[in-house]
């Protein structure tokens, strides 16, 4: 029994040796660490931020009208270029009846005032001659003749002020009644004229609608709507956790969605001082002038992308922002450096700005040096102080 138990436990002790050295000859058959390098490069790093917009117009022009009426015709077409004072539209008024009416009882009230006028010219102007004719005699006094002279010559004016009520009171008649009326030539108000040199780039209404005259109670309509589309700009929003980022004068690249491979550099010119709630955050609005330096036309309303460059840096050595470690107890960054076959040495570096990709190295390396890639495997090797 106790030799049994003996070759038991040697035959024990031999397996646990066999399984010992297998397994330490099948570690050394694994293949060691191998890290490898990259090196710094000259890059351009840009920092920047997005928000998204449309393109629209610097300035967009309404034509009203100045008279209400229905669209008798219309002249130009959208997408049409206008000078400043062709022919838009014409208007054919619908006379007001009311207004209509009192501009008739208007007429006759001044014609009525007219003749008596008259009447009344004409009795002072016999009695002026009568006693003309006596002072010439001698048998008034000039203070006396004087007087009568006085009171003509007001009856007089008094006939051409009832003459020029009663032109006035026609006029305006004709104005109600026809929308323009002799004398007023080619500021007759039933021919729209364009205020602006531009683009059509909406005619909302067409022949037959009616449309409402702009006064101190109405916007009026809307004839067409003009802009120079030489000068667009961006209109976009930004959210409040950038907002404090950007400032305005920075440099703008904007995308069009509609426009392939093609990017049009712009300016930040406003940033909204006060924020508007949307779906929970809060947004604010900014614009930008477009300094359109090719022929390529923008259409007004786009929708596009604005990177707003909030920090460049050209041609700086650079390297991937993976690369950099940082010190456990200082926080500080570093970089391992190749110095022989797989071994690497330590080196503190001094950074400047990233893009989230590369960062800037202002000092601490060369751009000869091999920088371990030391996260390539599973886990984080620390570094052996």
């Amino acid at each position: 029994m106790k030799r049994t138990s003996t070759v038991v436990v040697l035959v024990l002790i031999v397996v646990i040796f066999a399984t010992s050295l297998f397994y330490l000859w099948n570690k050394n058959q694994e293949d060691p660490i191998t890290y490898v390098t990259e090196s710094p490069v000259d890059q351009t790093i840009i920092v920047k931020t997005v928000a998204t917009g449309n393109i629209v117009p610097k300035e967009e022009v309404l034509i009203k009208p100045n008279i209400s009426g229905v669209i008798e015709d219309i002249y130009i077409e959208a997408g049409e270029y206008v000078k400043s004072g062709d022919l838009i539209a014409k208007i054919r008024v619908i006379p007001n009846v009311s207004s209509l009416t009192s501009a008739k009882n208007t007429i006759a009230s001044n014609e009525t005032a007219l003749q008596t006028a008259k009447i009344n010219f004409e009795t002072q102007e016999s009695n002026y001659l009568r006693q003309k004719t006596l002072f010439e005699k001698g048998v008034i006094s000039e203070n006396d003749f004087e007087g009568v002279k006085n009171t003509y010559l007001q009856t007089k004016q008094a006939v051409s002020q009832a003459e020029i009520n009663v032109k006035s009171a026609k006029q305006n008649f004709d104005i109600i009644k026809t929308g323009t009326t002799s004398g007023l030539g080619n500021i007759a108000q039933t021919l729209i004229r364009s205020t602006v040199s531009g683009m059509v780039l909406d005619v909302p209404v067409k022949a037959g609608n009616q449309v409402i005259e702009a006064n101190n109670f109405n916007e009026g309509t809307s004839i067409a709507s003009l802009a120079d589309i030489n000068k667009m700009i961006f209109e976009g929003k930004v959210d409040e956790s950038e907002v404090g980022k950007i400032k305005e004068n920075l440099p703008l690249e904007i995308t069009v969605g509609a426009i392939e491979n093609k990017k049009f550099d712009a300016v930040l010119d406003y940033i909204a001082p006060k924020g508007v709630e949307e779906n929970g955050a809060i947004q604010f609005e900014i614009k930008g002038s477009l300094k359109k330096t090719d022929s390529t036309f923008i259409r007004a309303g786009l929708s596009a992308n604005a990177s707003i460059i909030l920090d460049k840096a050209e041609n700086v050595l650079a390297i991937k922002e993976a690369l950099v470690q940082y010190d456990d107890k200082t926080k500080k960054p570093f970089v391992e450096v190749e110095t022989a076959n797989q071994k690497f040495e330590r080196k503190d570096v001094d950074l400047g700005i990233s893009d989230g990709i590369f960062v800037q190295v202002k000092n601490g390396i060369s751009k000869d040096d091999k920088i371990k890639v030391w996260n390539q495997i599973q886990g984080t090797p620390k570094y052996a102080q």
